[in-house]
């Protein structure tokens, strides 16, 4: 099994993707491992040193944060403020995001400025290498003050609490420990600073957003796809596609997605025949524009998610160049709260066009027969598929309100302004998911489109066939729900794209 090493160097799209599957292996780097160690020994020093409290060490936390503790509770406070803010309800996460929330929290400690200890970090690479999860809820984070609740769900089992899902089951930890005996993570008694470091941090926000960005890349890419097909489908127009008119507007969403929907589409023959309508409907002429918006914003979101994942989002933060420890707020979540807001509306938009597209081929115009069935009347064919799209596109709708316009005061005001960014991670997930719903929708009215038209397509035909194989050419009415579920499927789980692809012309 492939191994991935996590310190300093950001890790790839790719790793990303193989670690969220769990299909490799971690490991600290060197160079991590001894930036961890640094920042511990001089956080000891310090903390020896200091005349003063400090936050989060020898404090308390939140409002609390002017009670000095004892030294002799240093360890029991860090251990308290993990089983009291495992306060998590809700949906559990899903497994591939908490394999990320692991691989993050590393990543964040490998900057060097966290204080905690190496033996810590080791056990949590222990722990994602065992293949048990931690139980992890979906509510309970407000995005700042660190992702608390989901964090500390995380981290109970370095303690020996908590549950995992083990084998398929939610197991509690005592059980998973005992199965696995030499082969465990070592669990801790926690020390000075220790249970603040792996609770404060923006991991559950970070981890949502590069899961969410590792399928909208492949999501870009599949609506300009099924964008294409759908135009040949719809005896459409080339013209808005070609290089010449996108360079007049040079947004570059746009020039990407005109110059990939060219691409598919130029050895298509029938688009290079003559036709009677002038133009398209703007679900079709307007992809460039529209399509490419969504882009932009994906690749905005990515630039700030790229930075987060490498950052450390820690409270306070240990800085032995400046002999300090500052109490400052990287945990707050507003860089992730807003751009994940802006990725769930760049999508929806994606999936808002599609489900047109669909109107437009059940339409019965361009010499296709009303819902794309060849006898209507006695059968509705695609009818009502595309009211289920359109049931989706508007639940879309309202999970794309901004979860970072709101804010609650918590913590005796002490944390008076929240970034609400673990709202707005949890419900990108649910746009992503429908997403992948319209477009399978979507990809089932082209394929039968084509079918009826008996268009030559070229070279896309391979991948229509392929489509066909799951979703077969309708003939007459038949149960319908199966084929939708198999087209969503095909689309997540079978059409494999490239790293780059979003980033791609072609």
């Amino acid at each position: 099994m492939q191994t991935v090493s996590i310190g300093t160097s950001p890790i790839s799209y790719e790793e990303y993707y193989q670690i969220s599957q769990g299909t490799v292996r971690l490991e600290l780097s060197s160079e991590a491992a001894q930036r961890i160690s640094a920042s511990r020994t001089f956080l000891e020093d310090k903390t020896a040193r200091s005349e003063r409290p400090i936050y989060g060490v020898n404090t308390g936390f939140g409002s609390l944060c002017n009670i000095e503790i004892g030294a002799g509770d240093l360890g029991q406070l860090q251990t308290n403020l993990v089983r009291s803010h495992a306060c998590g309800m809700g949906e559990y996460v899903r497994p591939e995001v908490i394999r990320l929330m692991i691989a993050l929290k590393l990543k964040s400690f490998a900057v060097g400025v966290s204080g905690i200890r190496l033996g810590v970090c080791q056990s949590l690479v222990d722990l994602y290498n065992s293949g048990a999860l931690p139980v992890i809820y979906s509510q309970g984070s407000l995005g700042a003050s660190g992702d608390l609740a989901p964090l500390a769900h995380l981290s109970l089992p370095l303690l020996g609490e908590g549950s995992l899902w083990w084998k398929g089951n939610k197991v509690d930890t005592e059980e998973v420990l005992k199965e696995l005996s030499g082969s465990a993570w070592t669990t801790w008694t926690l020390a000075s600073k220790e249970g603040l470091a792996l609770l404060n941090g923006t991991q559950f926000m970070s981890a949502h957003g590069m899961y969410a960005l590792l399928h909208a890349r492949k999501l870009d890419y599949l609506a300009d796809y099924i964008g294409a097909l759908s135009t040949a489908a719809h005896d459409g127009r080339i013209e808005p596609f070609t290089a010449g008119v996108n360079a007049t507007r040079p947004q570059k969403g746009q020039v990407l997605t005109a110059a990939r929907i060219y691409g598919l589409l130029k050895d298509v023959p029938s688009m290079h025949t003559a036709k009677a309508h002038v133009q398209d409907p703007y679900s079709f002429r307007c992809m460039p524009q529209v399509h490419g918006a969504s882009k932009n914003a994906l690749l905005h979101a990515m630039d700030v998610v790229e930075t987060e994942v490498d950052a450390a989002t820690d409270n306070p933060v240990v800085l032995e160049a400046e002999d300090a420890v500052i109490s400052a707020g990287n945990f707050h979540g507003q860089p992730l709260a807003l751009v994940l807001d802006y990725a769930a509306l760049a999508l929806h938009e994606l999936g808002s066009i599609s489900e047109r597209r669909t109107y437009q081929l059940i339409s019965g115009r361009r010499g296709l027969p009303p819902f794309l069935t060849p006898n209507p009347g006695l059968n509705s064919g695609l009818m009502i598929a595309q009211y289920t799209a359109a049931g989706i596109v508007s639940q879309n709708k309202q999970y794309c309100t901004p979860a970072s316009a709101d804010s609650i005061e918590s913590s005796n005001g002490q944390e008076d302004h929240v970034s609400m960014g673990a709202n707005a991670a949890t419900k990108l997930l649910k746009v992503v998911d429908n997403l992948y719903s319209v477009l399978g929708i979507e990809m089932i009215n082209a394929s039968q489109a084509l079918a009826l038209r008996g268009a030559d397509i070229g070279h896309l035909q391979q991948q229509v066939d392929a489509f066909r194989e799951v979703v077969p050419v309708i003939e007459d009415d038949r149960y319908l729900h199966p084929d939708l579920i198999a087209a969503a499927n095909f689309l997540r789980e079978q059409w494999v794209v490239s790293d780059d692809v979003l980033l791609r012309s072609n």
